[in-house]
């Protein structure tokens, strides 16, 4: 991957810049319920007002079809204002005439919040009239909003094609962290995967088995590879159409990478208060559901952390929401922790588990973006980087 072009390469005193943050943070009753993300697009933004830019943020929030009263961008706006102690100006629209006096009516040091992204329609589909739209509100343009780089949208490739642009703070510190991961890691390299859907996650373990020298998988996927073992596994998450895919990973050339939990804690109904017991992946009961990883295999996770040099973890291992099934995730989150190994932590799940057991400080890079991280670890291009990387030629 190239370098990316940076803010140094602008030259924004004096200019206003379009910065694509990655606002898209949870809500509670009209209230941002977690401000992770809204914390890592900071350093770009005060950067940019440091060095006497206009800054103009746009980003999307939920998935709306159309305007959504609910997912409109003011409780963003109040606390990006609160946790960056600047004043925020928030629009009601996403461009357009009236976005374009407001910007240009704005005195610097104001940072202007346009709306909802996701409620025009053309954002997703990358029109072009979008873009041009956009493009009119600003000189140059800051891609930061790593989780949605992978995604050809106007805020993320149609803006970057047609003014000059640069990736922000955060990008960089992303892709530098997961490039490290992709080039030269420092060995033993453990992956730690986790989460509901193999299938989500098949792409990754498919391109990294070769690079890595041990990969664990636990949370709800793991009981389809235990099914493809010959296990049974009760009432247990299941997707029966990658069994056989996943058979042949563990049976495969590098198949005796894969570590499976040897036990797992089993409750009879999927519930924050259902009767739970621990047992061997051998012996899970009829009607039964595993909702997290046993005392032994917690140890033995451990272990493999504390062995490693570089450790990419994507997805819980159990339903760490609920104090009961939380053990799994919390002892892998203690074990990154503790290493002095280089450490990444991808995916909402995972964020929002270490920040719940306010493990994050100790991590070596917690990434804000979930999809994103996976398909750059699986080799792909991400659009959004790839429309900046042509402005390293311009």
């Amino acid at each position: 991957m190239k370098n990316l072009p940076s803010l140094d390469s602008l030259g924004v005193e004096g200019k206003t810049v379009l910065v694509r943050s990655d606002l898209n943070v949870p809500l509670d009753n009209g209230e941002v319920a977690d401000d992770f993300r809204i914390g890592a697009s900071l350093p770009t933004i005060q950067a940019l007002l440091s060095r006497g830019a206009k800054v103009v943020v746009c980003s999307h929030l939920g998935r709306p079809k159309g305007v959504d009263e609910t997912l409109r961008m003011d409780p963003v706006a109040a606390r990006l204002s609160e946790l960056g102690g600047f004043p925020v100006w928030k629009l009601d629209v996403v461009a357009g005439e009236s976005a374009e006096t407001a910007i240009a009516d704005t005195d610097a040091g104001t940072v202007i919040l346009l709306e909802n992204t996701r409620f025009e329609p053309g954002e997703k589909k990358n029109d072009p009239a979008l873009a041009d739209a956009l493009a009119k509100l600003a000189d140059v343009f800051v891609l930061d909003a790593f989780g949605t780089a992978h995604r050809a949208h106007a805020t993320t490739v149609g803006v970057a094609e047609r003014l000059p642009a640069a990736a922000g703070l955060l990008l960089e510190k992303e892709v530098t962290a997961l490039s490290a991961l992709l080039s030269n890691p420092e060995r033993p390299y453990l992956v730690i995967l986790g989460g509901a859907k193999v299938s989500d996650k098949l792409a990754v373990m498919e391109h990294l088995l070769p690079r890595v020298d041990r990969m664990i998988v636990g949370g709800g996927m793991c009981f389809t590879l235990l099914k493809a073992q010959g296990h049974a596994i009760g009432n247990s998450l299941v997707e029966d159409s990658m069994v056989d895919v996943v058979g042949g990973l563990l049976t495969g050339e590098f198949g005796h990478k894969i570590m499976l939990p040897t036990d797992v804690v089993v409750a009879t109904s999927f519930a924050e208060d259902a009767d739970y017991a621990v047992t061997p992946v051998a012996e899970i009961p009829d009607g039964t559901m595993g909702l997290d990883i046993g005392p032994d295999s917690i140890v033995a996770f451990k272990r493999a952390v504390d062995d490693a040099k570089s450790v990419f973890w994507n997805g819980p291992m159990g339903v760490f929401e609920w104090e009961a099934f939380r053990r799994g995730t919390a002892g892998v989150a203690e074990a990154l922790a503790n290493t002095e190994g280089f450490t990444v932590i991808g995916g909402g799940d995972s964020v929002a588990a270490i920040r719940l057991l306010g493990r994050e400080d100790q991590i070596t890079h917690v990434s804000s973006g979930g999809g994103a991280g996976l398909e750059l670890l699986e080799g792909k291009e991400l659009p959004g980087i790839t429309a900046l990387e042509r402005w390293n030629d311009a």
